[in-house]
């Protein structure tokens, strides 16, 4: 047996470079939602303020917002040497937010 190929050997974890992987796909995912957030928003507002166009941009900035908080919450998690997994509960609020801003998108195109 070599040296390091121990019992000691499994308790040691090198993550390698997928926590900064991971954190740097949460900052494209942002990036990419609030451009779409611009644009959405931009389009809508681009021929006239009606109510529903000036109410749908509220709501998509609202869940905007939500999605920002969930995504920056796990991007710091995962600064530190050991991160935690991704509880349930935000994983929940990632992907519901996610599914309505896509909601958000066709309601604003239709």
């Amino acid at each position: 047996m070599t040296e390091g190929a121990g019992r000691g050997a499994a308790r040691v974890r090198d993550p390698g470079l997928q926590p900064e992987r991971t954190r740097l796909a949460w900052r494209r995912t942002t990036l990419s939602c609030t451009v779409a957030a611009v644009l959405g928003a931009r389009a809508v507002l681009h021929d006239g303020a009606t109510a529903f166009g000036v109410l749908a941009c509220a709501l998509c900035l609202l869940l905007w917002l939500g999605f920002l908080v969930v995504a920056h919450r796990r991007m710091v998690t995962l600064t530190v040497a050991r991160p935690r997994t991704m509880s349930p509960r935000a994983a929940r609020v990632a992907a519901l937010c996610t599914v309505a801003l896509a909601v958000c998108a066709v309601v604003m195109l239709l």
